[in-house]
């Protein structure tokens, strides 16, 4: 029987693949919304209280943990593998991939914070 190493691979590929795709399709509508057209005044602005109304609500705040999530987690991928390979970095990889990951989940825990504690 081989014993071969399993490679977490996988996860990674999976949280950098569903972090690009919300941070493709879901990302820029926030932007859009209160970035560009709330401000401009080109779409009503429903105001704090009914924003703070909508994040009350439990799916928005699970939604919101996902988007920020996935969101971090592609981009922490993306930041490692440009570090490592186009900046020739790949002799601290291990380094690296502590330095991404861990501040992807330190952010992960920060949006724990902000949308189950922070009313």
């Amino acid at each position: 029987m081989s014993s071969a190493k399993r490679s977490n691979e996988p996860i990674v590929w999976f949280l950098f693949g569903t972090g690009g795709f919300f941070a493709a399709y879901f990302l820029p509508i926030h932007v859009l919304l209160y970035g560009i057209a709330f401000p401009l005044g080109l779409l009503h602005d429903p105001g704090y209280a009914t924003t703070l109304a909508l994040l009350e609500h439990p799916l928005v705040r699970l939604y919101l943990f996902a988007l920020l999530t996935f969101c971090f987690f592609h981009a922490a991928h993306r930041m490692r593998l440009t570090l490592s390979d186009v900046l020739n970095m790949r002799h601290l990889n291990t380094i690296l991939a502590f330095l991404c990951y861990g501040g992807a989940i330190a952010g992960t825990i920060c949006a724990i914070w902000l949308l189950a504690v922070v009313p």
